[in-house]
């Protein structure tokens, strides 16, 4: 399947002068068009009261695209925590930790995080080291409920093992949600169910790597949730009405001096109003509250990029066939 995809590679090096997008960065994600979008669609928000402070700053000569390593899929493990120990795979008795000693899945690269995600309401009622966990897998949309530790190395080869991938090809025009297409066997060992969210906005926050991740999170999320509230798409950690956008905290995803890094999952609407699998992520880095407005309204929800040759790290496009790296 590998081979179907065709890799945008970033352009030769040039940190310190300006650059022109390539060709092929710009076929990833259009970039928005004054004669579509309007004259206004790269303007960042006049209404945005929100601001970093003064001494939050960032490296602003680096060109971003495609400096990401590639990934397969994504595991985002619930700890209804903001913050963690420098890499969660050694947090003692996690399903990070087990993830992590894990056999690698054989289709391809997993991405582990650890997320804000809640945690079963029963969760201490049990010991460390056998706590259940909600798990989002990626970008089949897909939750996993009451992971345990011991149950890691089954569901990364009966479930992750089974799941699209980024670079899986999108097979039919009304792609159903992966959960239907899954084994009986996985389905009646793990507690699977689709996720509603038409997107999901994932913000790095982990303070412990770099004080800038802890900072911005916080403020991005109120200003992405003050924009989707007016188009109804606004859903706190509990809220899994179908269509919505989710929020997420996650652990490190590199490039912290970029602070702040944002990746936005979409997916795929059917004709009939059905949500299938993930076909794109989005990943942008050096996000301000006041671009928040516009990532809202044309990268959340039409796939397009505002600035591409500032903010764009890379990502995937299952449809188009093509990946960043």
């Amino acid at each position: 399947m590998q081979s179907l995809f065709r890799k945008l590679a970033p352009p030769p090096s040039n940190s310190k002068g300006a650059h022109s997008p390539t060709t092929e960065e710009k076929e990833l994600f259009p970039k928005v068009d004054k004669k579509i979008d309007g004259d206004d669609c790269d303007h960042d928000c006049d209404s945005c009261s929100i601001r970093y402070p003064s001494r939050f700053k960032v490296e602003q000569h680096d060109h971003l695209y495609g400096r990401t390593k590639g990934w397969s899929t994504h595991l985002i493990v619930g700890t209804g925590k903001t913050d963690w120990v420098r890499k969660v795979e050694d947090e003692k008795g996690s399903v990070m930790e087990a993830v992590g000693k894990a056999k690698s899945p054989r289709n391809g690269k997993l991405m582990l995080s650890a997320s804000d995600i809640p945690t079963p309401d029963d969760a201490d009622d049990f010991p460390k080291g056998s706590q259940p966990a909600t798990v989002l897998l990626l970008p089949a949309f897909l939750w996993l409920d009451r992971i345990t530790p011991a149950d890691a190395s089954e569901m990364i080869t009966s479930v992750v093992e089974s799941a699209p991938t980024t670079t899986t090809p999108i097979e039919s025009e009304d792609a159903v949600a992966p959960a239907a297409t899954l084994p009986k066997s996985v389905t009646s060992r793990f507690d699977i169910r689709p996720c509603n969210h038409r997107a999901i906005i994932l913000l790095c926050s982990h303070r412990t790597r770099d004080a800038r991740c802890g900072q911005s999170a916080p403020l991005l999320r109120r200003e992405f949730e003050r924009h989707l509230r007016p188009l109804g798409l606004a859903r706190d950690l509990h809220d899994e009405r179908p269509g919505g956008v989710g929020i997420y905290f996650v652990n490190h995803v590199g490039g912290h001096k970029y602070s702040a890094n944002v990746l936005v999952y979409r997916r795929k609407q059917n004709d009939d109003g059905s949500w299938g699998e993930g076909t794109q992520c989005i990943w942008l880095a050096r996000v301000r509250p006041q671009e928040c407005e516009q990532i809202v309204k044309f990268t959340v929800m039409q796939g397009k990029v505002v600035k591409p040759d500032w903010q764009l790290r890379g990502g995937f496009d299952r449809e188009k066939g093509m990946v960043s790296w």
